[in-house]
């Protein structure tokens, strides 16, 4: 059976539920959606889901709501063969021990992890609830980070943040709105690496943000900011103690205005600021822990003076709509044997000052994630286009076609376009891009923003050596063609346009199979116009299988996803490609 506009849930179909209630149904579909997917069960006849589980002994059933053809189903009613419910934290405890053949560590981890995303969940949804109003001053880029109240929605865990306590939760978490101030630390200059391409020194600019209040660092240091959290952990640590203890580190505590945090949680932006600050921040978040390392400090600024030197040019000749948030500048402390502390930080480009700046830029996932937090739980991405039709009197679905048919051209074409030809890969997944919008809520281009995600080829990227030679060879994102194509089918080709079209199918805007066939054409005009340069379009449209990032089961082997070869950080497995289902 294929899916259809009316075989859905009504997006408001939570408002009725307590807090608690919606938290656990929407961590139980997540685990149900990414067994389906990892395990590529197929659509039941009968609309019931069932599981069999031999290593936990059992079956695990769900009603079917919404089958999607690119995985974003829709379940209600989990519950075991005997008819008892089962809440999230069993599906997790079932579910890992099917997939960890009964491994006690990996079952208490998982079971945990989901335990704890669901308590977030709920203190969010609770929380916002009761204050449904941004605060004065919330921009429009600042409202989207702070939108993602259930998170990635096939993710076992997307609101994982073990070692938060619950005040720190609330002082920390976007999804609350937090704010606070910045701590301060001053370091000797023997300890302190740093490397800029700003007009002016980065202690001027860190002094400028630290405020007039700020104590002063001694003679011979330099100010060095840290987020709180990771400033009390730092102290803890004896590299720190030691530093402290020699007199080459201060501790200034904190001082200046407040910040609050994206949806990263450890990128925080203020908007009367010129730059965002991108810290480290030792916390297990979903699934890695979230502190900077020295290559991706390194890539930021090796592409922000690679744009300067002329590729933000040429980007803006073939696509004036796009562009990259720049990483212009670092600083950090080491040991006196240079070994990383954890206090560092990155220096970002901050081009969404405030509420009035055009065009508007907005996170591609709090686009599209429902509000079960408001009264009208629709994602803003439904409000836009129920909007645009009511105004125009059109079918919501063809509006919906036409937003989606926009942002194929807008924000997945110059992805696709610097790939083919720079050999430049953007892991632009649903969180990394900010879609910009004209007055009515349609695309008009894309930021993309990511130390992290910028992959170098070695067959095509020497065409960037024009502006800077050898660029991309020491950043350690320099790998085969076939790895860079892996992980751009997943986070462009699956996690972005896939997602989007999930999306709009699970939330009743559109027809998934339309969608399907108008990404399907799109992409094959790319490989037509870019040939053996893009065989990432060729993949996407032609392959019977991707290649598909499984968090569940990258959760449940303990990977963390930022450590160890680029090649094995994650579990991949292969999937039914829609696209080239829908085409056929």
């Amino acid at each position: 059976m294929s899916p259809t506009l009316q075989d859905r849930p009504a997006p408001d179909r939570l408002r009725h539920r307590t807090p608690a209630e919606t938290a656990d149904t929407a961590a139980t579909e997540n685990l149900l959606r990414c067994w389906v997917r990892e395990n590529g069960i197929p659509r039941p006849p009968d609309d019931i889901l069932r599981l069999h589980l031999p290593s936990a002994g059992t079956t695990l059933q769900a009603t079917v709501l919404h089958w999607s053809a690119v995985g974003w189903h829709r379940f209600c009613g989990a519950r075991l063969a005997s008819g008892a419910p089962a809440p999230a934290t069993l599906v997790a405890a079932l579910l890992a021990t099917e997939a960890a053949r009964g491994e006690p560590g990996a079952v208490t981890d998982l079971t945990g992890r989901v335990t704890d995303s669901v308590r977030h969940v709920e203190t969010f949804i609770r929380t916002r609830a009761e204050h449904p109003e941004d605060p004065a001053g919330t921009t429009p880029f600042l409202a989207a980070e702070q939108a993602l109240i259930t998170g990635h929605p096939l993710h076992p865990t997307p609101k994982s943040r073990l070692g938060l306590t619950d005040r720190e939760t609330s002082r920390y978490s976007p999804e609350l709105r937090g704010s606070f101030p910045l701590h301060w630390f001053a370091a000797d200059t023997s300890v302190v690496h740093t490397d800029t391409a700003l007009d002016r020194t980065t202690q001027q600019l860190l002094t400028e943000l630290a405020g007039h209040d700020a104590p002063k660092p001694p003679p011979g240091t330099r100010l060095v900011p840290a987020h709180p959290w990771q400033a009390q952990d730092l102290l803890r640590r004896p590299a720190v103690q030691d530093l402290l203890a020699a007199g080459l580190l201060h501790d200034l505590g904190p001082a200046g205005p407040a910040w609050s945090p994206t949806s990263s949680v450890r990128t925080l932006y203020r908007a009367d600021a010129p730059v965002m600050l991108k810290f480290s921040l030792g916390l297990d978040i979903t699934n890695s822990r979230r502190e900077n390392t020295r290559p991706e400090l390194h890539r930021g600024l090796a592409v922000h003076r690679l744009l300067e030197a002329g590729l933000d040019s040429a980007l803006r000749a073939a696509h004036p709509g796009f562009g990259i948030v720049r990483d212009p500048a670092w600083i950090a402390v080491d040991t006196p044997d240079a070994t990383p502390t954890g206090l560092d930080v990155v220096i970002r480009d901050n081009p969404f000052p405030g509420p009035a700046h055009r065009p508007q830029a907005v996170c591609v996932a709090g686009l599209v994630a429902e509000r079960p937090d408001r009264t009208d739980s629709r994602s803003a991405l439904a409000r836009h286009i129920h909007r645009l039709a009511g105004r125009t009197g059109r079918r919501v679905p063809d509006v919906a076609r036409e937003w989606f048919d926009r942002y194929l051209h807008t924000v997945i074409g110059p992805v696709l376009w610097l790939h083919a030809t720079y050999g430049l890969g953007l892991e632009a997944h649903q969180q990394n891009t900010l879609v910009t919008l004209d007055t009515d809520g349609r695309p008009t281009g894309a930021r993309y923003r990511d130390n992290q995600g910028y992959y170098f080829s070695p067959t095509r990227s020497p065409a960037l050596h024009r502006w800077i030679p050898g660029i991309g060879r020491d950043l350690g994102t320099y790998v085969d063609d076939a790895v860079i194509d892996e992980r751009l089918t997943y986070y462009l080709g699956i996690n972005n346009i896939l997602g989007l079209i999930g999306a709009l199918g699970s939330q009743g805007l559109a027809d998934e199979h339309d969608l399907l066939r108008l990404a399907h054409r799109t992409l094959t005009e790319h490989a037509r116009t870019h040939g053996d340069r893009l065989r990432l379009a060729t993949l996407l449209c032609e392959a019977p299988t991707l290649r598909c990032k499984a968090n569940l089961l990258t959760r449940v082997h303990g990977m963390d996803e930022l450590t160890g070869p680029l090649e094995s950080q994650s579990v991949y497995v292969d999937i039914p490609n829609p696209l080239a289902e829908a085409a056929r």
